[in-house]
């Protein structure tokens, strides 16, 4: 039997136990990324927790909304046994009706009546053969610019502080990305410094000469997964191909290590045709909608 919980009725230690039973799961739906970045969230899940969907809630003009927080790429049905694409249909159905608004990523292909389904991609790369075999899959401009970024003197470094790799976002394609509100940021930071501070995650940069930021990169590493969530770059850092170095970097020394290489994908085409350039395997992923506000609230999504 399917269950509504609110946020407080959650059992966080059940709910990361189930989630530790399930293959291949990202960091998004463990309980303290959530806390983070989507703080109030609800959830379905069935009678022993085997089953979870998370509910990223907000409240706006009165009315209860599900949304996919920014830097948070997709959700959905998370659970070790069954058909997934069925479960989460009945999950989905199962939603209570006072969200009048649900705009949200994720993993499994629902169809229901009254919800639009669009596909998303995403790219993935395993990393369980020899890094010379690697390279070979990569494509030919990405070999070409990882040569040409190995012209320049660049040092991957370790101490970058989430502080600046937001502000260098900001200052370079941080409007151009949309509108971001200020606590999207803050909420990215407090991720930042937790995932730094516990093991789960690391920041690369590379800097000039003067130590200027001109390129940076938030992962989180965790289960065999790294996930390449937020980047930031220069206009220097394109002349220079600073992203084709310092991933090309990461790769290098993970290769036969089996963990997976997450992209966390882009609907920007470039960023897109940048992550499939390393090899990767195109996965889908997928933004379920339904707007059922009155006229003419509806308008503020």
């Amino acid at each position: 039997m399917i269950t509504y919980l609110r946020n407080e009725e959650i059992d966080r230690q059940r709910w990361d136990d189930s989630l530790a039973e399930v293959p291949g799961v990202r960091p998004y739906p463990w309980s303290w990324f959530l806390d983070i970045m989507a703080p109030g969230w609800d959830a379905l899940v069935d009678d022993d927790y085997l089953s979870l969907f998370p509910l990223p809630s907000s409240r706006k003009y009165g009315f209860s909304y599900i949304a996919t927080p920014l830097f948070l790429q997709q959700l959905g049905l998370f659970t070790a046994d069954g058909d997934s694409d069925r479960i989460a249909a009945e999950f989905v159905s199962f939603m209570p009706e006072f969200y009048r608004l649900i705009d949200l990523n994720i993993g499994q292909e629902v169809v229901l009546p009254g919800f639009t389904l669009t596909p998303r991609d995403n790219f993935e790369l395993k990393l369980d053969k020899p890094y010379e075999e690697v390279w070979l899959d990569y494509s030919t401009d990405c070999r070409r610019n990882i040569n040409i970024a190995h012209r320049y003197p660049q040092d991957i470094v370790d101490d970058v502080k989430p502080h600046e790799v937001i502000a260098l976002f900001r200052s370079s394609i941080g409007k151009r990305a949309g509108v971001i509100r200020e606590a999207s940021y803050q909420r990215l930071q407090a991720l930042m410094y937790h995932c730094t501070e516990t093991g789960k995650g690391r920041i690369l940069g590379v800097r000039s000469p003067k130590g200027k930021l001109l390129w940076g990169l938030f992962c989180i590493d965790f289960r065999a997964r790294t996930t390449m969530l937020f980047t930031a770059g220069s206009r220097k850092s394109r002349e220079l191909r600073t992203a084709y170095h310092v991933i090309d970097h990461i790769i290098r020394t993970a290769a036969e290590s089996n963990i997976t290489l997450d992209f966390a994908g882009s609907s920007v085409p470039s960023v897109a045709i940048f992550m499939k350039s390393f090899g990767g395997t195109k996965t889908e992923y997928y933004r379920l909608y339904r707007n059922s506000l009155p006229w003419p609230v509806r308008l503020f999504k």
